[in-house]
């Protein structure tokens, strides 16, 4: 039996390297906007891996920004920081989280590809904390331990007085005190979310504007439903949170990993980023902003960017495949957005002030690599206009062998500035206009 795994691993590490061969035909540019171009899926025992070697930023190294902006660092040494929230009183609250490890795994595949990815710094266990940045009369910022033993925690909102934080297996509140540079108050069990396989453990997490409700994205268990639906459930969806009565209804579902929501400012509707699923070529699927209906299904895992048929999922459901309501705009294969902000205010420079930033984690099965990047996107009356404008760049070297950094969470201070978490790179930075 040992033995026979051998083999079987070998030769999974054999088609791994074989798998590198696959290229992309189209670029990520091409298969932006609201009608991209979905060539025929392919097959594959294992899929196309490419994976840049975490290199960290050296001295005083920093992204590369676009013309009219600048980018400082605001502070460092992190463990995998992955959202950012301004608060009130000029405080940033930092989350610190990664994967828990607990997904199981289930096929040679799975194992290989995780020690491949692990080469990026993706992996590894994350700080499971909060960490407060407080400003100082210089300008800078000091770092104190504010809240800590989290379990893999990723969206945090401030609603009031109450602050929410989403772990992976449930939503805590505390009492927020603005003074405090560590909360003192204890965390409140305030509702569970579907925690089984965690596939996907991030849970995004967004206040209603009135501040009555909170919105939990929770992504799949599986890539396409090979796990058994039955450990689907209140999975692949938005959840709409009653804070009053704690109660919690599917909002919007078939989206297979909701990881960030943001309110468009001009209509008040509520816009997601997804990443979309995988194993079926480098230029599929793309994934994908759009607004959320509320009660709208987005088609996984039956089918992908509207009522294109996954034929690996079995049984079929075609009553689903046709209520499937096609994205809004796609942001190209396998780019991995986890960020999602619409620009407020008037401290940016004006091209930047009219639309939402999306910030692109980067891919591991694709070649060449897509992502690694924050982008704008123009919106006129509610709607993404014209292609991504690349805003924050040089995550990755030019050989794509080396990886600096990956962008996550975003935000605005009240000048206006963008923070961009930095998940590989530990590294909060702040974009902000040149002059």
């Amino acid at each position: 039996m040992y033995k026979s795994t051998l083999l079987l691993v070998s030769g999974m590490a054999a088609a791994l390297v074989l798998s590198g061969c696959e290229k992309a035909d189209l670029d990520t540019a091409q298969q932006s906007g609201a009608q991209p171009p979905l060539p025929e899926a392919k097959n594959y025992l294992v899929p196309p891996i490419h994976v840049p070697t975490r290199v960290g930023w050296q001295n005083d190294e920093t992204p590369q920004v676009a013309e009219g902006l600048k980018i400082t660092k605001i502070a460092d040494g992190f463990e995998h920081s992955r959202q950012v929230l301004p608060l009130p009183n000029g405080d940033i609250l930092v989350v610190e989280g990664n994967s828990p490890g607990t997904a199981s795994i289930t096929s040679p595949k799975q194992l290989i590809a995780n020690k491949v990815k692990a080469r990026s710094g993706k992996g590894g266990t994350g700080g499971n904390r909060v960490t407060l940045l407080r400003p100082q009369n210089d300008g800078s910022y000091r770092k104190y331990p504010y809240i800590e033993h989290l379990n893999s925690p990723f969206g945090i909102q401030l609603v009031g007085d109450d602050l929410y934080i989403a772990n992976t297996d449930g939503l805590l509140r505390y009492h927020y005190r603005p003074d405090e540079t560590k909360m003192s108050s204890e965390a409140e069990a305030f509702t569970d979310l579907p925690s089984t396989i965690n596939h996907h453990w991030t849970k995004s997490l967004l206040a209603s504007q009135d501040g009555r409700k909170l919105y939990v994205g929770v992504g799949s268990n599986s890539n396409v439903g090979e796990n058994g639906l039955e450990v689907e459930y209140r999975r692949a969806a938005v959840l709409e949170v009653d804070i009053a009565s704690r109660s919690s209804r599917i909002f919007a579902s078939g989206v297979r990993n909701p990881t960030a929501l943001d309110w468009e400012p001009n209509t008040g509707k509520l816009w997601v980023v997804a990443n979309e699923r995988d194993e079926i070529g480098s230029d599929l699927v793309p994934d994908y902003l759009t607004s959320l209906q509320d009660g709208g299904f987005y088609g996984w895992p039956y089918s992908y960017y509207g009522q294109h048929v996954d034929t690996r999922v079995q049984p079929q459901r075609p009553d689903l495949v046709e209520k499937a309501i096609t994205p809004d705009y796609a942001l190209g294969s396998h780019v991995a957005a986890l960020g999602v902000h619409f620009s407020r205010g008037d401290g940016l420079p004006e091209q930047y002030r009219h639309g939402v930033f999306v910030s692109e984690h980067g891919s591991w099965n694709r070649s060449p690599l897509s992502g690694y990047r924050v982008t704008f996107i123009s919106f006129s009356e509610g709607k993404p206009t014209g292609p991504p404008q690349p805003v924050v760049t040089g995550f990755i070297s030019d050989d794509e062998s080396e990886l600096h950094g990956a962008p996550v969470g975003l935000a605005q201070l009240q000048d206006g500035s963008l923070l961009v978490a930095d998940d590989v790179g530990n590294t909060i930075w702040k974009v902000s206009a040149a002059n």
